[in-house]
């Protein structure tokens, strides 16, 4: 079964690495979250999505120096070691890992509930059992099999949201649906005004925003099985952005110009409306197949990248020492093991957990998106540093202004946690952050003394 000197296979073309990058930053998340953040800001959440897309990229474009530089399965928790040192990577490789977990834990769970809708009579553990066996055995194969799957499923939610949006448009500008009677785009602006609850609601919006681009770093991850990491990369980093804000500022647009931003989600989902008023009576069905492969293309990712990070991180000694053992095609088996496992006792203790213990546990998934992206952009500064102006301008991928973009992107990502204290109701994801990083730190140091005993 195992093969411990073998290496991750590179089989995951530039195809395959655009689709995995953006089918894993557009889930639930633009279905049904991008209505909060509406009801928040108003129209101007428009501008809010195209700053938090700006910042989205300086990650992936630090990331992505990186990542091109020096390739690794465990991307940004190896970069923490290499360039901040060994508690950098440890802390980082760990919060990530717990996050992707406790992600991974919502999304099977919201899959249940999804084919519940088509199959009430049936129970959700059933479902939820069926997908976790079901992913578990997709990761132990060949990972240009995972990479196949992942492309057609993000495939699948491109092209519904491209759907809409014509749709959309064709609402706007002909009426179809709307007895020939255009729409237009008024309801922009006739609401209360573009910034219709004024600038600061939409700042406040923006913390909402930036989580939905969360998953984007998973690009980096995949540089370690690329065929050609050197080209394949940059193009995806190149390509992602832009149609992550085609989808996601398009959407929103086309949505909010067919309806009254205060209208929106208190009615139902914004994509049921949109195809209810085309005449489609089966807009729900057509919704649920879509949250369905949007929740099964996350489970995909959330399990492909826990499985090479933790395999990276037992690699540079920070996770025991059999999560390196690799199968004969590659694929580290032990730590996809290690996530299934996981996951069937995470989803057993989401039933019985009271609500409230597990939102706590949840927003820390928050709390760790914001940790990984400044240490993604701290470990790119500390690189630049170690590099002279001859090997910075020697660089295959270099981000645009260097250090002076990353603290840029920083101030903006500690102003982001700003506002998640803010509010009161993700307040608590920064009480329970500052417990993970204490827990990590203490793990840390008794690893530590064991190894010098």
């Amino acid at each position: 079964m195992e093969q411990q000197s073998a290496r991750l296979k590179r089989g995951l073309s530039t195809r395959h690495i655009r689709f995995i990058a953006l089918g894993s930053a557009i889930g639930t998340g633009l279905f049904y979250g991008s209505a909060n953040a509406i009801q928040m800001a108003g129209p101007s959440v428009l501008l809010a999505y195209l700053i938090g897309g700006v910042v989205a990229y300086i990650i992936m474009r630090a990331l992505g120096e990186m990542s091109v530089h020096n390739p690794q399965s465990s991307s940004f928790s190896r970069y923490a070691q290499d360039y901040l040192g060994p508690l950098a990577g440890y802390i980082t490789g760990w919060t990530y890992c717990f996050e992707m977990l406790i992600v991974a834990i919502a999304d099977v769970t919201a899959f249940g509930i999804y084919m519940g809708v088509w199959f009430p009579a049936v129970p959700h553990w059933i479902w939820v059992l069926s997908v976790v066996l079901i992913i578990g055995a997709i990761n132990l194969m060949n990972v240009k099999v995972f990479g196949e799957l992942e492309f057609w499923l993000s495939f699948f939610k491109v092209a519904t949201i491209i759907i809409m949006i014509l749709a959309g448009i064709g609402i706007i500008v002909w009426g179809i649906g709307n007895g020939g009677e255009p729409t237009g785009i008024h309801n922009l602006w006739t609401n209360g005004g573009f910034f219709s609850n004024g600038v600061m609601g939409m700042i406040l919006s923006l913390q909402m925003v930036m989580f939905a681009y969360g998953g984007v770093e998973i690009i980096g991850i995949t540089a370690g099985e690329a065929k050609d990491p050197q080209k394949s990369i940059p193009r995806a980093i190149n390509s992602v952005p832009w149609r992550i804000l085609v989808f996601y500022v398009g959407t929103l647009f086309v949505i909010m110009s067919i309806y009254p931003w205060n209208q929106v989600g208190t009615h139902g989902s914004p994509f049921v409306l949109t195809f209810q008023h085309l005449g489609i009576t089966a807009a729900a069905g057509i919704l649920n197949f879509v949250v369905i492969t949007a929740s099964l293309s996350a489970i995909n990712s959330d399990v492909f990248g826990v499985g090479r990070m933790l395999h990276g991180m037992a690699e540079q000694g920070h996770a025991p020492q059999i999560f390196t053992r690799l199968s004969r095609r590659g694929i580290p088996w032990v730590t996809v093991v290690v996530m299934i496992t996981a996951l069937l006792v995470a989803v057993y203790l989401n039933y019985i957990m009271p609500g409230k213990v597990f939102l706590v546990i949840a927003s820390l998934a928050t709390f760790a998106t914001v940790w990984v992206w400044i240490m993604i952009l701290c470990s790119q500064i500390a690189f630049r540093r170690r590099l002279s102006r001859e090997e910075v301008k020697s660089l295959a991928f270099p981000l645009r202004g260097g250090t002076a973009t990353s603290l840029f992107a920083i101030i903006f990502l500690l102003f982001i946690i700003g506002l998640i204290g803010y509010f009161p109701a993700t307040r608590v994801s920064l009480y329970v952050g500052v417990i993970w990083i204490v827990l990590l730190l203490a793990g840390y140091l008794i690893k530590k003394r064991h190894q010098q005993r």
